[in-house]
């Protein structure tokens, strides 16, 4: 098995050489970190890039964020996918002005405490916003250990994991070392076949054209076109059946993302 120093070495000497530019990386401000790790959820860095820009012009701080209507925050979120974490970082933004005084508190458990926020997102703003040496693991973080310490191995949990990221983790500047090894990772990627298939855990990428979720998008994209519209009038535009239009729309009317009265719809 690799020494922790040299796995270490390799990490750091890769990073110092390939490390990403990316916007998130620039500030260690709280609010857009968060932004940034939501919007990351799911989604890969180039996608992500513009939409971030765009976001956090348009709401610059949680204050504004918290006190923008729905409808806005999901016309800036257009194309990003995924809509109900749009939904769950406006949530979260009321939450944080109301009971934090508009500061992201800086505790894992807290964080997970509020809409939107699991054990990655968490820690990844424990490490990127506040310079704390958490524990936590996401995708590309994952892939590196899988490679590197359970080569020949399939079916590995994360907790078998979480000892060999807690014993190799540079204490002293936890910010650089997840940045350089979440790069590392889409280098591995990018070089082999993915190791995170050798987790228990990893999921194969569902079919996007035709699914429900890419009609829940379309649905959200027309009500954003059209102040209110019935089923009919959706189906229509959307080319789908009335009855299973309708199913989606409950379902988003159950999320919260859609409003129902009197047989018409909206955001």
């Amino acid at each position: 098995m690799i020494k922790i120093k040299t796995f270490q070495n390799i990490i750091c000497q890769y990073y110092q050489e390939h490390k990403r530019q990316m916007p998130w990386r620039e500030t260690t401000d709280p609010y857009q970190i968060l932004v940034s790790e939501i919007m990351l959820q799911q989604t890969q860095v180039n996608r992500v890039l513009d939409k971030y820009q765009q976001f956090t012009v348009a709401f610059p701080t949680i204050e504004v964020l918290a006190k923008a209507p729905l409808r806005e925050i999901l016309a800036v979120w257009q194309g990003l996918g995924y809509n109900r974490r749009a939904l769950a970082l406006y949530e979260l933004a009321k939450i944080v002005v109301k009971q934090y005084g508009g500061q992201i508190p800086p505790d894992q458990n807290l964080l997970r405490s509020l809409p939107g926020i699991g054990a990655a997102t968490a820690g990844s703003i424990c490490a990127f916003a506040y310079n704390q040496p958490v524990v936590f693991i996401e995708t590309n973080i994952r892939s590196v250990f899988l490679y590197y310490f359970f080569r020949d191995k399939t079916g590995v949990s994360d907790r078998q994991l979480f000892p060999f990221i807690e014993k190799t983790l540079a204490a002293d500047k936890p910010r650089e070392w997840y940045y350089a090894l979440m790069d590392y990772g889409v280098f591995l990627k990018a070089r082999m076949p993915n190791p995170g298939k050798q987790s228990r855990h990893y999921q194969r990428p569902t079919r996007f054209t035709g699914s429900n979720r890419q009609r829940r998008g379309q649905i959200l994209k027309i009500l954003l076109q059209h102040k209110q519209a019935a089923v009919e009038k959706i189906s229509g535009l959307l080319q789908y059946k009335p009855a299973a239009t309708r199913v989606i729309l409950d379902a988003l009317c159950r999320d919260g993302l859609v409003r129902e009265k009197n047989g018409r719809y909206s955001i």
